[in-house]
């Protein structure tokens, strides 16, 4: 076989796509597909005769050309093993997808490449090297791997906010292992719900907004019993923020150009709407939803920052013990 070698940053992208979180066999085939097809001269493969191949097969030339690459062979697979059991306990993986991860990649040598200032599962990557327990290590260092659970949510502010909120009522989502995802909609909650479901063996927590009643309806026939559902009492996940803190927000990041009381919050609107129209009313830029949940987290500095509601999602969150939320809009 004649290759070319992998780049120093190519090797990099390749480990920090391994140890995502995405379905083992869909982040190692394209890994693998990527190396080969980038990078064999001879024999060439079409993307088509890749997808024919056996896994075995597909891995090995992977491996070769990842190996090869490497300027310093440890031969050392503590790290391999260590990734298989950890994939293993998250997602449930097939007999054929177990060959991608019975690997012979040098991590132990392809980590010296990383720098300090990497992404966090890279971070994780480089843990791993010590004999040490996995979890200690994750609550003292924060490194969010092994994760131990998916937090489903609609939107970006949920991502935004939710593990802000979180840390200051010490219960931190790098420290405990929590993955949040904004799904994009309450439709796409239900989606990935389905898709998570059958994948994972992990617990997932579902947000929804307070008009989600359908969808909850739709994901109860598959509820597993290690799931839990929240469903918000009023309106949006931004009818749930402290009045005081939004007032707080806009009158610090725009003390020059608009100042506002909890009053121009009292109307029978949802928050994001009466905001809309205030920044609309003021000429100021277009009010976002995700840009606002951003200036909103730099706010959260006082136990007033955060209502009932959004405690009592965190403590769910942390400890499990309800499925569905219902009471009702006061």
């Amino acid at each position: 076989m004649k290759y070319k070698r992998l780049t120093k940053d190519q090797i990099i992208i390749s480990l920090d796509r391994l140890t995502r979180f995405k379905p083992t066999k869909e982040k190692y085939l394209r890994v693998f597909f990527d190396i080969i097809l980038g990078n064999i001269s001879e024999p060439k493969f079409k993307r088509s005769e890749l997808e024919c191949m056996n896994f075995e097969e597909i891995r090995d030339y992977a491996q070769e050309i990842f190996n090869g690459s490497l300027d310093n062979l440890s031969h050392n697979l503590d790290i391999n093993k260590k990734l298989k059991e950890y994939e293993n306990s998250i997602y449930l993986n097939s007999s054929e997808t177990e060959k991608l991860l019975d690997n012979k990649l040098d991590y132990a040598s392809a980590i010296e490449y990383i720098d300090d200032n990497c992404a966090v599962n890279l971070k994780w990557l480089k843990s791993l090297k010590d004999n040490t327990d996995l979890v200690s290590k994750r609550e003292e260092h924060l490194l969010k791997y092994p994760l131990e659970k998916v937090l489903l949510a609609e939107g970006l502010t949920e991502e935004i906010l939710l593990p802000a909120f979180s840390k200051y009522l010490g219960y931190d989502f790098y420290q405990k292992g929590v993955q949040i995802i904004a799904a994009g909609g309450k439709n796409q909650v239900v989606k990935m719900y389905y898709k998570l479901a059958v994948e994972l063996k992990i617990p997932i927590f579902v947000i929804l907004d307070k008009d989600a009643e359908d969808n909850i309806a739709q994901i109860r026939p598959r509820l597993r019993k290690i799931d839990r559902i929240h469903l918000v009492a009023c309106g949006e996940f931004e009818d749930l923020l402290p009045k005081s803190l939004i007032v707080k927000t806009v009158n610090s990041h725009f003390e020059n150009f608009l100042t506002i009381t909890e009053t121009d919050l009292a109307k029978d609107l949802p928050n994001a709407k009466i905001l809309e129209d205030i920044f609309k009313t003021k000429g100021l830029h277009e009010f976002k939803k995700a840009d606002f949940a951003k200036l909103v987290r730099s706010n959260i500095n006082s136990p007033t920052d955060i209502s009932e509601e959004i405690a009592e999602i965190i403590s769910e969150i942390s400890d499990g013990n309800k499925t569905v939320d219902t009471k009702i809009c006061s």
